[in-house]
């Protein structure tokens, strides 16, 4: 508030209602709130995209749009904020100068007297500041008391008509007064032009921002403060500009002898006759008229009911607006040389003292303030600032539209009253307005930005962080990717950039589909192809399939010796430059007791292949009965059953071999060739491929209410997490809410939920629920348990019933098989899925979806049919459930 109720309140907007009239003047300051109110919303929204850091504005533009954006506005923000130094200090100035008038005691002439008193004020400015900032916060305390006691004064000073100040045009609310000064009347002026020195008074918002820094809790602070500051701030503009308007004259002599008889004041056809007065004179006569809105900048002093607080509410608006100015130059230009943007400014970035002051930024926005001091004429400086910061405040409204419209996962603000399209249209509202204003200057700073732009894309400065440039969507990926750099995005800007191994991707519609929820638009998905014989040539085939069905996914297949070379072939090669998969999905192996145990060891190898390459590994396991994961070549479509079987028909190729067969590993590789006569089915579905066939649609369908349970068991760098809530982000799961399961002590039940709430709320991610199970490191039941050992019992090695030499043969021809000693060493973790299971059915039977942290097996040390057996007995009977474990990089921060 101290910063946006700078200069103008008190020494211009009496001149500016002069000018433009009531109507018009309100029209100023609406449209002035409009730009400030957009982009107020707009840094908030930044502001709450996870934790702020010190640079203000300049911090908030170049973390979203980058650092060719943010390096090119912060220069120009922390050049504007020292101009604004200079304007405030002008303004204290030219009112000292006017009391040292009124008491005869000018030193030169005016100009000079200007020039001399505000080059004291901002040596004296530059102390304060210098001393940290304690001083300054309890200085802007006091003159916050100040100003606000100046404009109460003043309100109070309008009620209380006095003849003495009847001379110089104030009378007193009179409806005639306000009807005369309801239209424009401009000297030398025009709506634009008044406007542009009008709107430094609005200009204040990013005070907050700017010193982010120093803020206990930005993310509260910055959204609150701002919002409120300029629904203040606004409302005492408008408060002052219709109470100046309706009580005092345009113009008056300030002569007590310009007096109209009553006979004569039927020919006078100014508000100021029916009060005995005739100022007719001024309109031949200007240099006789000192007074009145138009002529008198010190007016409201004149109003008010003590002159003296209007003067020291002047000094406190001027000096805390420039003391503010003065502080946030040099802490953004500060941050900007310290990201090393410009090498030769690098000298600006040390700090001094436990608070790091840049006192050589300091010195360097004193120079600035002192040069354009020196140009001693506040409707000069205004329209200079004007033009900097509407290019500022274009940006900020800019970052948030593309942020939005990159739609990044890193993009979650917990500040939702903002709008996309509401930032762009006040983006460009910020432009029209640079343009309308002055077009040269408009012109000069965009030539400015993009030649800044250029020189920081020229070098390409080698920062930590990304960009929401960086996102891009599945047709700029299409059309791209040959020309896209292999750089890393920053954590913030995570995807999850899935390698779903379909083979083709109509044969696992269920995966797919699901896959497909999170990525579309916001990752990649790639359906990987592993084949053991001929390598048909029908890539594009496929491609359009997807096309068709309004899948974002690029079709990829590989010839390769067995499963496990092939899934290493796609894992490294898959993909390009920045659209490279960093998330293998698979789906569960049901029939993993069925058939041949080496393609179990292969699958779990695929898994901690992943891991090794620093992919993160999902695994997709559908209700029991119900896996339909897999549908081999059946073409299958999101339509009606009639088309499906059309498609089913029509498709050739590879008859089903089990329809409710294993989901991933059989049938991914492709062991017959694709132009085999098979036939294909001709009659109608029974009941079961019918129920196969509906569950194949389950995640293409909206979704009804429900949940989507989250079991974050573990710190995987927060996949677990992000994956849920990109889902529900989507339309189609929009009406399912997040609850969230952690394990915890049953004494500190409380004290957990509460830590994980505040997490959550730094990760900015919804949620309805936090359950805290302090029960899921007891046993489970013995039943349980019996049915587990049962189930491993043809897998184990029962080393104790053979020699040792024969039983080492055994272990490394079928390396799968699990000792008795593993058994006892794992028994602890064992009983840990089984408990998770039994709590999994308590809590979550009646879930959309479950999304659970996937166990890990040592590499090596876990046998293969031990680990099956894990993800088995923690995964069966169950709504579908996701196991997600990510490669323990962070995806999600707490940082915008």
């Amino acid at each position: 508030m101290l910063n946006i109720w700078g200069v103008m309140l008190f020494i211009r907007m009496s001149w500016i209602v002069g000018q433009a009239g009531i109507a018009l003047s309100c029209l100023i300051i609406a449209m002035a709130t409009v730009v400030t109110t957009i982009t107020g919303l707009s840094t908030s929204a930044i502001a709450t995209n996870g934790f702020v850091r010190g640079g203000g504005a300049y911090y908030l533009i170049s973390r979203s749009l980058g650092p060719e954006f943010g390096g090119s506005i912060g220069l120009i923000f922390a050049f504007a904020n020292a101009v604004a130094v200079a304007m405030y200090v002008v303004g204290f100035a030219e009112t000292v100068v006017e009391l040292l008038a009124g008491a005869d005691a000018i030193m030169t002439d005016e100009i000079n007297d200007i020039r001399i008193i505000g080059t004291i004020t901002v040596i004296l400015l530059l102390g304060i500041s210098v001393a940290g900032m304690e001083w300054e916060a309890k200085a802007q305390i006091f003159l916050l008391f100040v100003l606000i006691t100046a404009i109460i004064n003043y309100f109070i000073g309008t009620f209380i008509p006095v003849k003495a100040k009847e001379s110089v045009g104030f009378f007193g609310y009179h409806g005639s007064i306000m009807w005369e000064n309801m239209g424009p009347a401009f000297r030398g002026e025009t709506f634009f032009s008044v406007f542009s020195i009008f709107f430094p008074a609005a200009t204040g918002i990013l005070a907050g921002a700017n010193i982010s820094g120093d803020l206990a809790d930005p993310q509260l602070a910055i959204p609150r403060g701002t919002l409120l500051a300029i629904l203040i701030t606004g409302i005492v503009y408008l408060g002052v500009a219709v109470s100046t308007g309706a009580s005092i004259v345009r113009e008056a002599t300030g002569n007590v002898n310009d007096t109209i008889s009553s006979q004569f004041r039927m020919n006078c056809t100014e508000a100021a006759c029916n009060f005995g007065y005739d100022f007719s004179s001024c309109k031949t006569d200007k240099e006789s008229c000192h007074y009145g809105l138009l002529n008198d900048f010190q007016v409201m002093s004149m109003v008010s009911g003590f002159g003296p607080i209007i003067s020291a509410g002047i000094f406190s608006a001027t000096l805390s607006s420039a003391l503010a100015s003065l502080v946030s130059a040099p802490k953004v230009f500060q941050a900007l040389c310290k990201d090393n943007i410009y090498p030769g400014l690098a000298m600006f970035a040390k700090g001094y003292g436990k608070n790091n002051e840049p006192l050589r930024g300091y010195i360097l926005t004193f120079g600035i303030a002192l040069a354009f001091i020196l140009i001693a004429q506040l409707n000069i400086i205004a329209p200079i600032i004007s033009n900097f910061f509407l290019a500022s405040y274009a940006l900020i409204n800019f970052s948030v539209f593309h942020a939005s419209l990159a739609n990044s996962p890193g993009w979650r603000p917990s500040f939702k009253y903002y709008n996309m399209w509401v930032s762009l249209a006040g983006a460009i509202l910020c432009c029209v307005v640079m343009f309308v204003i002055n077009w040269w200057a408009a012109l000069l700073t965009n030539v400015i930005v993009l030649g800044l732009y250029i020189y920081v894309s020229y070098k390409k400065p080698d920062v930590n962080w990304g960009s929401s440039t960086q996102a891009l969507t599945y047709h700029q990926a299409l059309t791209h990717t040959l020309h896209l750099s292999g750089v890393e995005d920053h954590i913030k800007n995570f995807r999850p950039q899935c390698l779903v191994m379909t083979g083709y991707p109509n044969s696992r519609p269920a995966l797919l589909d699901l896959v497909h929820s999170f990525t579309k638009n916001v990752g990649l998905t790639i359906c990987g192809h592993i084949r053991t014989v001929n390598l048909a040539n029908d890539q594009s085939r496929y491609q359009r399939w997807l096309l068709k069905n309004e899948t974002k996914a690029f079709y990829t297949p590989v010839f390769a010796e067995d499963m496990r070379q092939g899934t290493q072939y796609l894992l490294q090669a898959a993909g390009l430059g920045r659209l490279k998969p960093n998330t293998l999905v698979l789906g569960f192996k049901n029939d993993w007791r069925d058939g041949d145990m080496m393609n179990v060891e292969t699958y779990i190898s695929m898994i901690h292949d992943a891991f090794d390459l620093q992919f993160g590994a999902v695994i997709l396991r559908l209700k029991e009965g119900l896996d339909v994961s897999h549908i081999q070549g059946q073409g299958i479509k999101h339509t009606s059953t009639r088309t499906t079987l059309q498609s089913i028909q029509q498709c050739g190729g590879n008859r089903i071999k089990s329809i409710f067969s294993e989901l991933f590993l059989t049938n991914s590789i492709d062991k017959f060739s694709t132009n085999s006569t098979i036939r294909s089915p001709t009659v109608p579905l029974n009941v079961s491929d019918q129920r196969l066939l509906e569950a194949s649609q389950q995640f293409h369908k909206k979704q009804g209410k429900g949940t989507v349970d989250v079991w974050w068991l573990f710190d995987d760098g927060g996949l677990t997490l992000l994956i849920p809530y990109l889902l529900t982000n989507k339309k189609r799961w929009k009406d399912c809410k997040i609850r969230v399961f952690i394990g915890g002590k049953i004494n500190r039940i409380d004290h957990d939920r509460r830590a994980m709430a505040t997490l959550l709320s730094k990760f900015r991610i919804d949620f309805s629920d936090i359950n805290v199970l302090g029960d899921i490191n007891t046993k489970p039941k013995k039943e349980h348990v019996s049915a587990f050992e049962e189930m491993i019992e043809p897998y184990r090695l029962k080393e104790d019933d053979m020699e040792q030499e024969a039983a080492e043969q055994l272990k490394d021809s079928e390396p799968w098989r699990i000792t008795d000693n593993e058994l006892e060493l794992y028994r602890a973790k064992t009983n840990r899925q089984i408990r998770l299971n039994e709590l999994l059915k308590e809590h979550s039977s009646t879930a959309a979806l479950i999304v659970m942290s996937l166990p890990l097996a040592r590499k090596g040390a876990v046998s293969s049919a031990l680990y099956m057996a894990w993800l088995e007995v923690l995964s069966k009977d169950l709504p579908p459930i996701l196991l997600v474990r990510g490669n323990h990089q962070s995806v999600l921060t707490f940082y915008s």
